[in-house]
């Protein structure tokens, strides 16, 4: 079941997937596309054409501009922000109000069960790869391999992750999660993946 509280302003032409939940004063704008069974928290911000997977979190005061793109799983921490705008400016050189024609969105794209901690910043454009993590308060200005942990400012890279969460170990000649056991081998090209 959908559940849209009445505070929360959702345009008629946004695509709200079966089981997904919108919570007080969230705004959800037109042509947004929620996946299944997303979670948008208290007076978190989907802009005009963002996409999201499905069971995507997107926590309290989360700004998620266009034209963003999700996949499934993926969680935004509360008060993150995905920018659209590299040379952001009111005016135009002339004085003028910039209007909507007068710059062009470029978006943020996460992988597959990523996470952003809460508070960070992504500057687009950039692309985080499936299950990286993002850590609290850190501003992305480049793209993260998968399971990448990023931290600081600007952010930089401090370690591996695997699909828990938790930070990869180096033993017996591989990546290691401590959880679940799964090993993961380095690629070429930075990456993680499962081996």
């Amino acid at each position: 079941m959908t559940r849209i509280e009445q505070t929360a302003d959702v345009s008629p032409s946004a695509d709200i997937g079966q089981g997904s939940s919108i919570w007080h004063l969230a705004q959800v704008r037109e042509g947004a596309v929620l996946g299944e069974n997303c979670n948008i928290g208290r007076g978190a911000y989907i802009g005009p054409g963002a996409v999201l997977g499905r069971n995507c979190k997107i926590q309290n005061y989360a700004l998620v501009y266009e034209p963003a793109r999700l996949g499934d799983g993926v969680f935004i921490g509360p008060a993150a922000v995905l920018t659209n705008d590299l040379f952001p400016r009111a005016i135009n050189p002339d004085g003028s109000r910039k209007a909507n024609g007068d710059w062009q969105a470029v978006a943020v794209t996460i992988g597959q069960g990523a996470s952003i901690g809460a508070r960070a910043v992504c500057i687009a454009p950039v692309d985080i790869g499936q299950w990286a993590m993002v850590a609290a308060g850190a501003v992305v200005n480049r793209d993260v391999p998968a399971h990448a942990l990023v931290a600081g400012v600007p952010a930089r890279q401090i370690g591996w992750v695997g699909t828990s969460g938790q930070r990869l170990e180096f033993k017996d000649g591989c990546w290691q999660c401590p959880a679940t056991g799964e090993r993961y081998e380095q690629l070429g090209t930075g990456s993680m993946a499962s081996a």
